[in-house]
């Protein structure tokens, strides 16, 4: 399954790739990352990823509104964010645009990866 990595630090995009190697998740191959959401809708067009983990809070395009075009381009995408902000309002704002699951910043590399599988499994 063709992965999309969205977050502005490079540091949480590098660790997210990293993560995405794991034994747990053979399936999952990497097309792209992108810094913000305008760059993720560029790329989504490109590769129509399967799964696209997505901060919320990024330059440019935040993420809600980078779920919401995601879900333009394929309302079969599974979307992980992954967020500093922890709020229920948040989480739920989210799943009503489109996401299927949120994980808290910060998380540890198993979190991660049963976040991911999770995500598979549907």
């Amino acid at each position: 399954m063709k992965m999309l990595v969205v977050d502005d630090s490079s540091v949480i995009r590098n660790r997210i790739v990293q993560v995405s190697r794991h034994p747990d998740l053979p399936d999952l191959d990497v097309v792209g990352t992108a810094r913000h959401g305008g760059e993720a809708l560029l790329l989504a067009r490109e590769y129509l990823p399967d799964v696209v983990t997505m901060d919320l809070t990024m330059p440019n395009v935040d993420g809600v509104a980078c779920i919401k075009g995601l879900m333009k381009i394929s309302p079969d995408m599974r979307i992980l964010v992954i967020s500093a902000l922890g709020d229920r309002k948040t989480a739920l704002n989210a799943m009503s645009c489109g996401a299927h699951g949120f994980l808290h910043k910060p998380f540890t590399s198993e979190e991660l990866v049963e976040g991911l599988k999770e995500l598979l499994k549907d």
